[in-house]
């Protein structure tokens, strides 16, 4: 039967999710063939056939099939029932073949009567790395023979696009054992068929290689099963005649000139659909490459051919493909001359032109030919052809199976699916499904798949009939109009409102809408769902298809829907009741709710230059879903899992750690540490976290000290330290219960700032606690994202209402005012609850916090120091807060590991030693001064000689804060500091500041700064910056006659040249 994910919507009707079928027992039936449902895959269907007890003894899954989706039903089936075959899971590496030949080679004692057949399951790459094996094989027998399943599927190219390929096999056919049969299929008949044989064929180990591309993965092609166990065994000539197949199949003129020979595959598919139409041209299809039949190619090559052209799949241009050796060799008689037979060597980009281009195909074909010929048509049958561009996560990524299910139910029309993944263009993923719908015909059979019929490509002139974009996300991020066919329709779900969407969608978009006369609807599925069945769940969901459903139906089937007919053909697939709402109801919804967008001439007045947004990224397929235990489908991006998947990465580090750049310094950078941040980080040891205030002073300044031996740190004076600080711990905890998420469980997410391919993989704990700003301020993005995933209207828009231009100056109190954290706004709004691996991305990473370094390496070595100053603050409701980096320092222990950078500051030293320097800090401005003078200090210990340095520092009181204080009157002694302003402003009545202490030296600092190269430095908060300026200008127009405006410009000036450096904060 037909299972899925149900979501039970009344007490008498259940709406399901149609999703993979369950094959269950379906071929454990006693006759000779089944006709299967085509809610099923040929891909799947093979698994099938090839994991059952009754056929296979043991099955040999390979990582790279597993990763290509072929293997993970064989595991599930393992797990669940006693009619699968054991399966042993193997690794793809040189001589990954050895066990199976071992296997052989001891025979089994295991069911004698049957004998051991070994089934494994790899790619076309995978296969090239078991073919040395393969020459130890023994030859088959009734004790053991070997059956290799092989998807087509290879990834090639930077973007790891997959293709049908078979540039990894065709090097390797020439040193297979003589008892080896090497089977390619295409069309899914043809490989379940195929597959089937491989079973029952007694005098050879089977390589059964399929279109796991395309063909096979799509659902709608209906299908039968001859069962394996339950046939005789015999020889592959008469197993193919049985079958109805032969060696070679030839397609064209019977009487052609120019005839193509090609591995059966997707590519010679669309050639056999291309000549079809073409006079003069015949194909031949190679369905059988080992062992290769002379007298069979010989016999179905026209005697009228003049030239046979080979086309060989290889790796390289410099690669002599083992295809057109054979078909020379079988032509080749020197007794009577016959055709020129010429070699075509198709490397793997030739291939992606090919899919990316069907009309290429046809170019091809029309280069052989001594005379033009009419142009010819790849897609066999003329067929609707619709896309629908979503996100895994999206409620609504159900819907292509739907619109496929409610087709599929009329018996005159064939509904043909095909899903696709990239998980490199975007985090989390995107999903591109094609649905291609034709009529049946009887004695016709589609015979290219899904891909060569309605390809998706950047350059495309559009050659779908209808597009639906499920996420909105998509249109900001990816090229999806493209597609479209002029005078087509495009249906986008989106909660924006029509002016909403014309701001957020690119002019690119809106440019090929505008060109192609594209018709654009909207619909919002999710509010209107949530108008009739309340909060978001599974229920809400399953409503929200079929809004979306019932508006594709009305969109598609065009002049011809009405309402009642659009609700009659919904009610065949749907049921006529959805939880006590009817039918009826929720279609008056979907009709009042779609709406059409109508495209301005243009957005921008008449000559304004329109900003030049991010290009559009186009669609590349890269991945194939694979289901999780629990039924989810996981593509790529934030998930949660199990600690298999940070064992992964350590046992397999070859695999699953990203390559890296050979480092060859003598410290090289730890890979692993905060492998996002541009700069580079280390990891420092902390020695000494010392408090300077005393303990009953209201203001927490203490002294760090980190050692970084060994670590390869190096810092220039004045130089800050990035620290990436981690949050409170049982803040945390505290807020895993409150959200209720289990710290302990794994989480995996995406790396900020790449492409979505390199991944984190920690604890929740871990990922909040050292990663994920939560206790930071929200950015008013949060506020709009979140607002996706509010159950309640009235969280919704809230949401909403702060992110929004009307809501700002609401933002501005909650941030500046309130100062909310991202967990405060969780909790204020918890209707909105996204899952935790997607609140760890929209939340977004700690930013590092950095400090001025307080030390001279010259003086300090291996060692570097801060000076920081615990900040903390109480909110309008009378809670306290604490900075985060700066909590997190105050609680180091010595011997604890923290990861710092580096970052270069303006606060440079002048470059000769012997100019003079003032220097003014506030508090912990005093840190980048403390290292000055170690520096200078150093510097005159070498007999190196220095100028004048002024020194001014203030603080609240001398006894409290007097930073460094016994260091400072060390230097004042050995005259380090020539002369020292310390302002302590509230030791005495008169409140006393260091722009005072400046005035009394007006004449020297005048003097400096004007005529002896002299620079200025203030560090510390803002507020004394305007009075220090004023103490300067006064001072130069005081004793060096400069009016005010002059010594003003002259700052200005000086700021240029570095001799003038603020810091402040």
């Amino acid at each position: 039967m037909l299972s899925g994910v149900s979501t039970p919507l009344s007490s008498t009707s259940t709406l399901s999710v149609p999703s993979s079928p369950k094959l269950d027992g379906l071929l454990s039936n006693t006759l000779k063939t089944t006709s299967i449902s085509s809610a099923y895959s040929a891909s799947a269907l093979i698994e099938q056939i090839s994991s059952r007890a009754t056929v296979s003894s043991t099955v040999y899954i390979y990582d790279l099939a597993e990763q290509a989706g072929f293997g993970p039903l064989t595991k599930s089936w393992s797990q669940s029932d006693n009619l699968t075959a054991p399966v042993v899971n193997l690794q793809t590496r040189a001589g990954a073949g050895l066990s199976l030949v071992g296997r052989l080679s001891q025979g089994s004692s295991k069911d004698p009567l049957r004998g051991a057949i070994l089934t494994a399951y790899n790619t076309p790459p995978g296969v090239a790395s078991m073919a040395q094996s393969f020459t130890y094989t023994p030859a088959p027998s009734s004790q053991g023979r070997l059956i290799v399943q092989v998807p087509n599927v290879t990834p090639v190219g930077e973007t790891f696009t997959l293709s049908p390929t078979l540039a990894s096999i065709t090097p390797i056919v020439p040193i297979l054992p003589e008892f080896f049969a090497v089977l390619l299929s295409a069309t899914p008949q043809e490989a379940v068929d195929l597959t089937s044989l491989a079973y029952n064929i007694k005098d050879a180990h089977v390589i059964h290689i399929f279109d796991h591309h395309s063909f096979t993965r799509e659902t709608g092609n209906p299908l039968s099963v001859s069962h394996a166990a339950q046939s005789s065994p015999t020889s592959l000539s008469d197993g193919l005649a049985k079958a109805g197949y032969g060696y070679f199949d030839y397609v064209g003129d019977q009487n052609a000139h120019t005839v193509i020979v090609a591995l059966n595959g997707p590519l010679v598919q669309a050639l056999k659909s291309a000549v079809s139409r073409i006079p003069g041209v015949g194909v031949v299809v190679v369905r059988v490459l080992r062992p290769w039949d002379e007298s069979a190619i010989r016999g179905i090559i026209p005697s009228s051919a003049k030239k046979v052209h080979v086309l060989d799949d290889v790796p390289t241009e410099y690669t002599q493909g083992s295809l057109y050796l054979d078909v020379f060799s079988s032509l080749l008689n020197p007794l009577q001359p016959g055709p020129i037979v010429k070699s075509h060597r198709i490397v793997p980009s030739q291939t992606q032109v090919f899919l990316n281009s069907p009309n290429a195909v046809v170019e091809f074909v029309q280069e052989l030919l001594p005379t033009p010929a009419p142009t010819a048509s790849v897609d066999s049958l003329q067929s609707k052809k619709i896309l629908f561009f979503s996100t895994p996560t999206t409620s609504l990524s159900p819907l292509p199976r739907f619109v496929q299910q409610t087709f599929s139910l009329r018996p005159s029309i064939t509904a043909r699916l095909l899903t696709e993944y990239d998980v490199i263009s975007k985090p989390g993923g995107i999903t591109v499904d094609r649905l291609l719908l034709s009529t049946k015909s009887a004695g016709t059979e589609q015979t290219t798949s899904a891909s060569f019929s309605l390809p998706v490509t950047p350059d495309s002139a559009g050659q779908s009939d209808f597009i639906a974009v499920l996420d909105q996300s998509l249109l900001k991020s990816h090229s999806v109009a493209i597609q479209a066919k002029p005078g087509s329709t495009l249906l986008i779900a989106t909660s924006w409102t029509h002016a909403e969407l014309l701001q957020n969608v690119p002019q690119e978009f809106l440019e090929i809408s505008r060109k192609r006369s594209l018709r654009l609807c909207t619909i919002d599925a999710a509010s209107v769902a949530s108008t009739l069945v309340g909060a978001a769940g599974p229920e809400q969901d399953a409503i929200q298809n079929v809004l979306a459903l019932l508006a594709f139906l009305r969109l598609y089937l065009g002049k011809a829907a009405t309402e009642s007919g659009v609700l009659k053909l919904a009610k065949s697939s749907l049921g006529a009741n959805l939880d006590q709402v009817l039918l009826e109801k929720v279609a008056a919804h979907a009709w009042a709710g779609l709406k059409e967008l109508a495209i301005p001439p243009s957005l921008h007045p008449v000559g304004e230059e329109p900003a030049k947004p991010a290009p559009l990224k186009n669609f590349e397929f890269n991945a194939i879903a694979v289901e999780t235990d629990d039924g989810e489908t996981i593509v790529n991006g934030a998930r949660l899992g199990s600690w298999h998947d940070a064992a992964k990465h350590i046992i397999f580090p070859s695999v699953f750690t990203p390559p890296l750049p050979v480092d060859t310094s003598e410290f090289p950078e730890i890979p692993a540490l905060r492998p996002e941040v541009p700069d580079r980080t280390f990891l420092v040891t902390c020695t000494v976290n010392r408090r300077l205030t005393p303990e009953d002073y209201d203001r927490n300044v203490f002294h760090l000290e980190f050692d970084t031996t060994g670590t390869g740190l190096k810092y220039d004076i004045g130089e800050a330290l990035g620290v990436h600080g981690w949050n409170d711990t049982q803040e945390v905890l505290d807020f895993c219960s409150a959200y209720g998420v289990d710290p302990n469980r794994l989480i995996t997410i995406p790396i900020p700032g790449g492409d979505g391919s390199k991944m984190h993989t920690r604890t929740v704990f871990q990922a909040l606690q050292q990663q994920v700003d939560l206790f930071g301020k929200p950015t008013k993005t949060f506020y709009s994202d979140l607002a996706e995933y509010a159950i309640r209207k009235a969280d919704k828009y809230a949401l909403q209402f702060i992110g929004s231009p009307e809501g700002s100056s609401t933002f501005k109190k909650l941030s500046e005012k309130d100062t909310v954290t991202f967990a405060d706004i969780l909790q204020r709004y918890d209707s909105a609850r996204p899952g935790i691996e997607r609140l760890c991305e929209i939340v977004g990473d700690i930013k590092p916090r950095h400090y001025s370094i307080a030390s001279s390496q010259a003086v300090v070595g291996d060692r570097v120091d801060l000076l920081v100053v615990s900040v903390d603050w109480s909110t309008p409701e009378g809670a306290t807060r604490f900075g985060q980096c700066t909590r997190y320092l105050a609680g180091l222990t010595v011997g604890q590991k923290v990861t710092v950078s580096v970052r270069p500051s303006v606060m440079k030293l002048p470059p000769e030693h012997t100019q003079p320097i003032i220097m003014a800090g506030l508090g912990t401005g005093a840190a980048p001064f403390r290292a000055f003078l170690q520096y200078r200090a150093w510097l005159s210990e070498q007999n190196i000689p220095v100028g004048p340095t002024y020194y001014y520092f203030g603080s609240r009181h001398r006894h409290q804060e007097y930073l460094y204080g016994e260091e400072i009157e060390a230097f004042i002694l050995d005259g380090t500091v020539t002369r020292a302003g310390l302002a302590f402003s509230r030791d005495q009545r008169k409140k006393v500041y260091i722009q005072h202490k400046m005035r009394e030296d007006g004449k020297d600092l005048a003097r400096m700064l004007l005529h002896e190269k002299g620079a200025f430095y203030l560090c510390g908060p803002t507020w004394p910056v305007p009075d220090v300026y004023e103490a300067l200008v006064g001072a130069m127009g005081e004793f060096e006659g400069i009016e005010a405006e002059r010594a003003g410009a002259f700052l200005e000036e000086l700021k240029e040249e570095e001799r003038y450096v603020l810091e402040v904060y």
